[in-house]
């Protein structure tokens, strides 16, 4: 995955921002990072986002 960011404006209902809010407070994380981490989990789940390999891990050749 690139380091490099895009920025972007997100619309979110007000509901749906204070639950997200509580479970990234709840994980140590921001309320960006935990919507971050939502879309590449389901990205993943999806098959349509790699994942990066671990540190200890070596690539598969």
């Amino acid at each position: 995955m690139s380091n490099s960011k895009k920025s972007f404006i997100l619309r979110i209902d007000t509901e749906i921002y204070k639950v997200l809010e509580k479970w990234a407070a709840d994980e140590f994380r921001s309320v960006n990072g935990q919507i971050e981490w939502i879309i590449s989990q389901k990205l993943k789940e999806a098959k349509r986002l790699k994942e990066a390999p671990k540190a200890n891990e070596k690539p598969k050749q």
